[in-house]
């Protein structure tokens, strides 16, 4: 095989080139049927035409007595001019055979040049279409191609394909949403860990109760992690959360989130205290996905709250709800900001959360844990007095 026959058969093998087979196909094809057809109906025509005729003569004879008489006899006439005009009209049809045959030699050339041109009109939002998904990469899919021109196929092939960089746009913004809301998922316990095992390390005169309190947090804490990377991998397999629906006591969660942070809060001189009923007060939902809402509210509050100041972590019962309630003596949020904290990555503007690099995801799984459970999350702000996050759920 020589080297030009790959070449060749790209460029036979191309869609434009069958396409000008095709097309030339058909108009040659169109033009010898009228071709012949007109030379068909041109001969029969001249065929038609007669060359001799019958007239009748009367004719002088005399009859058996020897009496003249007068008699009528048909005789055929030869018309010299009719055959004469015969041999022209073959002659004529020669001629038309021989121009008709140069004229479908030039057609079919003809028609290969009209195929090659049409098959490039149609072909060209096509080229556009392959232009366009050539200059775009996968880390910049804002691009589409926006094909102008009449509402036809091509056009639904262009809109078809704008719609699909769409929705893969949307799935790797969505990847990259995974990927920050794992990361400060997976963060939350293992500061819990980091704190207690430090605090725990640091103490010289901590007792077998000390660390074995140390041990209890850690390995609740390394529980609720495991989870969390299980349903962390569930929602990249499947793409929603698996929610457990369970029997939850919100008076337990918040003992367990003061007994959690204390170590914590007491790092960043703080004090954090509960508030709860007597009472149990009953939710039904995820139990491990209510803790992780409460913890970022609580992480949050320990972070931002100034040192001699206390956090309350509180429970109470309104009826048909079930309130959850984290409140700090820290700097507050602007009003104008209070619309935006829960939305995704909204971070505010303080140059600590910058040099932190915190995802600002936070909030925004505080609230979608809260409406993934019929509830909903509540701010109450005052600039340099504190601020008041309500989880408020709908009570079991």
């Amino acid at each position: 095989m020589t080297e030009a026959d790959p070449r060749l058969h790209g460029w036979a093998g191309s869609i434009r080139f069958r396409l000008t087979v095709l097309y030339s196909v058909l108009l040659f094809g169109l033009a010898t049927i009228v071709v012949g057809g007109i030379y068909a109906g041109v001969a029969r025509s001249l065929e038609k035409q007669e060359v001799s005729r019958t007239e009748e003569w009367l004719t002088f004879f005399r009859d058996q007595q020897g009496q003249p008489a007068v008699r009528t006899v048909e005789v055929e006439v030869q018309d010299y001019l009719l055959l004469f005009e015969r041999a022209v009209n073959e002659q004529a049809l020669d001629q038309l055979r021989t121009y008709a045959f140069g004229a479908l030699g030039l057609l079919f050339v003809g028609s290969l040049f009209v195929g090659w041109f049409v098959a490039g009109l149609v072909l060209r939002p096509v080229g556009r279409i392959t232009a366009v998904a050539k200059e775009i990469e996968a880390t910049d899919l804002s691009r589409r191609i926006e094909l102008d021109g009449p509402d036809d196929e091509l056009k639904e092939l262009a809109d078809t394909f704008d719609g699909m960089l769409g929705r893969i746009d949307e799935a790797f913004e969505s990847q990259r949403e995974f990927i920050h809301e794992a990361s400060h998922e997976l963060r939350n316990p293992l500061a819990v860990i980091r704190t207690n095992v430090d605090v725990a390390l640091d103490d010289p005169d901590a007792t077998t109760e000390d660390l074995r309190a140390v041990g209890e947090v850690v390995g609740r804490s390394a529980e609720r992690m495991s989870t969390l990377v299980d349903d962390l991998l569930l929602y990249a397999r499947h793409g929603t959360r698996e929610s457990r629906r369970e029997d939850i006591d919100l008076v337990e969660t918040v003992e367990d989130l003061v007994e959690e942070f204390s170590a914590a809060a007491e790092a960043n001189g703080l004090a954090i205290v509960g508030d709860v009923p007597a009472h149990g007060l009953p939710v039904q939902g995820d139990g491990q996905a209510i803790h992780r809402a409460a913890a970022n509210l609580v992480a949050n509050a320990v972070r931002l709250a100034p040192s001699d100041t206390t956090v309350t972590v509180a429970a109470a019962d309104e009826g048909r709800w079930v309130t959850l309630t984290v409140a700090d003596e820290g700097p507050g949020i602007d009003p104008e900001d209070q619309l935006r904290v829960f939305q995704r990555f909204w971070r505010g503007d303080t140059q600590e959360a910058r040099v932190a690099g915190r995802s600002g995801l936070g909030l925004t799984i505080v609230r979608q844990i809260a409406e993934a459970h019929g509830g909903r999350v509540e701010l109450e702000s005052v600039l340099g007095e504190g601020s008041r996050f309500t989880l408020r759920l709908p009570r079991s």
